[in-house]
């Protein structure tokens, strides 16, 4: 369909990877470990070398989010989605409810769901619908998903819960660039694949004393079974050793560290208004142009990580996407496969430019008015 389109090289972008996750690694964090050679990879997770960065992720990140002193940073293996099951096997004592608005808060709901001595309710809404979630009678935890990474909607205010309920919030797609006050959280949790710029594989959880406090009273419960992987205690403990439980991946945990830092340079302030400033830019696109509008209509609900944006049916965003693809110009742009629309889902995260964004609204408004 583009076989004789001509891409300006004045709107090529500097990197080509716009991919909702796993999101951009600068090369120059690639170029930051090789250089620790044979000092940091291939060595120990519980010797000073690699714990010591575990401590900076851990005190970068409390830093960052500006959460009080008694939270815990907590870290593990298996990836944010592990996390749905330990939630439900260890946190939650009678009861959870699950606000639910697409493919993920949805897996979330499932996982609680499967755990037949807990209770579970949903409260949903239409894929492309936002809804913040609030106090629920009866119910222990609250589960949340700050940005739902398949429709990009993101929450625009916290539930409120009282001292005996649990708010858990699912920050994987949004946690550091959506706006969110972490110390009005008990869990708050995300994989580093995304604004984090990191592998996955790792899970992190920012814990309040009342999250603290309730895993510990649940894994005393010798009634109740948890796999090992999946024990609080043991990821508490060792979290506060600076470690895992279980070998991590190292280069994940190298790199995770570089991008904190580099965030830290900025702040969570800059860095939210740095990521509405992007968002402007794609949204403000969509309605200017008569061939694309906003997949989610509630402005306040429109993520400022993940842009969703509907193309008019006329052209084809798979032969867009292919072709830019095949020239190596710009990857990762697919709308979330699940939803079978003709659409753009684009990455907001940190590492990704306005002036880049910029290039690439052009580049695909060009393609896109070619074939019109």
């Amino acid at each position: 369909m583009f076989a004789n389109f001509e891409i300006p090289p004045s709107l090529i972008p500097s990197d080509p990877r716009f991919g909702c996750g796993p999101s951009l690694v600068p090369t120059e964090f690639l170029e930051s470990l090789a250089k620790t050679g044979h000092h940091f990879m291939g060595t120990s997770h519980r010797k000073p070398g690699v714990k010591n960065v575990v401590k900076e992720i851990q005190d970068g990140l409390m830093k960052y989010f500006n959460v009080p002193s008694d939270y815990l940073v907590v870290m593990g293996n298996g990836g944010a989605t592990l996390l749905f099951d330990m939630i439900a096997l260890g946190i939650v004592e009678k009861k959870a409810t699950h606000f639910t608005c697409g493919e993920f808060s949805e897996k979330w709901f499932k996982s609680s769901k499967a755990v037949p001595w807990i209770e579970t309710d949903q409260v949903s809404v239409p894929f492309g619908k936002g809804l913040n979630g609030k106090a629920f009678p009866g119910s222990d935890l609250i589960a949340v998903t700050l940005n739902e990474t398949s429709t990009g909607v993101q929450l625009s205010a916290l539930p409120v819960v009282d001292e005996n309920t649990i708010l858990a919030v699912d920050a994987t797609s949004g946690g550091g660039q959506c706006p969110c006050d972490v110390s009005k959280t008990d869990i708050y949790f995300f994989s580093p694949q995304k604004v984090f710029a990191s592998d996955g594989g790792l899970w992190v959880a920012i814990m309040s004393p009342k999250a603290l406090a309730r895993a510990k009273k649940i894994a005393a419960d010798k009634s109740r079974y948890v796999p090992d992987i999946m024990n609080w205690t043991n990821a508490i403990s060792n979290s506060e050793q600076n470690q895992t439980y279980n070998t991590p991946a190292l280069a994940t945990l190298f790199i995770m560290n570089e991008q904190v830092k580099r965030m830290n340079l900025l702040g969570y302030s800059e860095v939210m208004k740095q990521a509405q400033n992007k968002a402007d830019l794609l949204y403000s696109w969509a309605e200017k142009k008569p061939y694309l509008s906003a997949f989610i209509e509630e402005k306040e609900f429109r993520s400022v990580a993940v842009a969703t944006i509907d193309v008019d049916p006329k052209v084809n965003v798979d032969d867009v996407i292919k072709f830019l693809e095949k020239k190596k110009v710009v990857y990762g742009i697919d709308g979330y496969r699940k939803l079978g629309r003709n659409q753009f889902r684009i990455s907001l995260f940190h590492n990704i430019t306005h002036g880049d964004l910029q290039k690439l609204t052009e580049l695909l408004s060009l393609m896109i008015e070619s074939k019109l």
